[in-house]
């Protein structure tokens, strides 16, 4: 393998994976510009946790309730583990088998600010936690946060694993398989990143709607933001593969009930999560047999999206304030007395031509 391949030249024929090494970066010609256009929204989407003002969250923590501080720091902490994963495991995963610019790019893109997600945890922790070591010392002690490590990092474990086989030239190696492997990444990728944070979003925006947390809350709002961007990038993957490859379409088929399976597993963990984190007392609002109704209605959704048969009922959302939270609701307070969180940074069209202004005179 060569960091660039100078004999590498752009075709239409290129695949999003297992293609030649990478040659020049160029973005004029693109195969899948939805890519492209992904990077540039997470990029417009930038922000850093010190811009959120969360000093009131410390006197807030200090007047929750022990089981309320239990939900509070347990699904940081399961947060915590979940950005770890994603903010170091797609580019040792994904970028060593990219083939075209746009992808590779954005692989990049996505796991720079999966550790600003990771970083934003820190800095709530720093501010409600006088020790907050001894909350990250503690994290890998929870026997639910323990399996679900072990599910989310399976799939990426395996596929690096194969890569490495390619890499070293090894008989062992089979390209169907580690095409295989790769789809079975990106699925559980996509359940990751779909499913598996909702639960613990759900909580965050609960506070906030009690007028607690709030600071969180936002910061949380703004991680959101992001994993929807990432979800995307997902979908369209698993869409495109089988359109580009043969091999992916009889994947698709061969693993469909593995695929079914994974999202089960994953609502399975979400709902005993929940169990864990109610195990103590309620929020006013919310509940743990509202949160399992919760995750069936997201995992529903998402199996949908990804052409799997959707399992579980999507009809009627059993939380219909998170949406709020979702698409771009403010923490209802005047916009002088909290930072606006839905305003893009450094958006620009790029689809402007002569006919553009063909209204105007000067």
């Amino acid at each position: 393998m060569s960091v660039l391949n100078t004999k590498s030249k752009y075709t239409d024929k290129s695949k999003m994976f297992l293609s030649e090494d990478m040659g020049i970066q160029r973005f004029d010609v693109l195969k899948y510009r939805q890519f492209d256009k992904l990077t540039e929204k997470q990029l417009g989407f930038f922000w850093r946790p010190e811009e959120v003002d969360i000093t009131k969250d410390s006197k807030d923590f200090k007047d929750l309730t022990d089981f309320e501080q239990h939900i509070f720091t347990s699904n940081l902490k399961r947060q915590i583990l979940l950005d770890s994963v994603q903010g170091r495991s797609p580019n040792l995963a994904l970028l060593p088998i990219v083939s075209l610019p746009e992808l590779e790019t954005w692989i990049e893109t996505w796991a720079f600010s999966e550790t600003i997600h990771s970083k934003s945890y820190t800095h709530i922790i720093r501010n409600v936690y006088p020790d907050p070591s001894k909350v990250f010392d503690e994290m890998m002690s929870i026997k639910e946060i323990i399996d679900c490590s072990d599910s989310i990092t399976q799939y990426y474990d395996s596929l690096i694993e194969y890569n490495r086989l390619r890499e070293n030239g090894s008989s062992k190696y089979s390209e169907y398989e580690h095409k295989k492997r790769i789809w079975m990444c990106l699925m559980s990728v996509n359940i990751l990143e779909g499913v598996r944070f909702y639960v613990s979003f759900a909580c965050s925006w609960a506070f906030a709607e009690l007028k607690k947390m709030e600071g969180n809350a936002k910061i949380i709002k703004l991680i959101a933001r992001d994993e929807n961007v990432h979800l995307a990038s997902t979908q369209q993957m698993l869409k495109l593969l089988p359109r580009e490859d043969k091999d992916f379409e009889k994947i698709r088929n061969e693993t469909y009930d593995e695929c079914t399976q994974l999202f089960l597993d994953a609502v399975e963990q979400e709902k005993n999560w929940a169990d864990y984190l109610f195990k103590d007392g309620s929020i006013i609002g919310l509940n743990a047999e509202l949160l399992k109704q919760y995750v069936e209605y997201i995992a529903g959704k998402r199996m949908h999206a990804v052409g799997q048969e959707k399992i579980f009922n999507t009809g009627t959302n059993p939380l219909p304030w998170t949406q709020a939270w979702i698409t771009g609701g403010e923490v209802q307070v005047a916009p002088q007395e909290t930072e606006i969180s839905s305003y893009v940074i450094g958006g620009t069209k790029q689809d402007v031509d002569k006919e553009s202004f063909s209204g105007f005179s000067l």
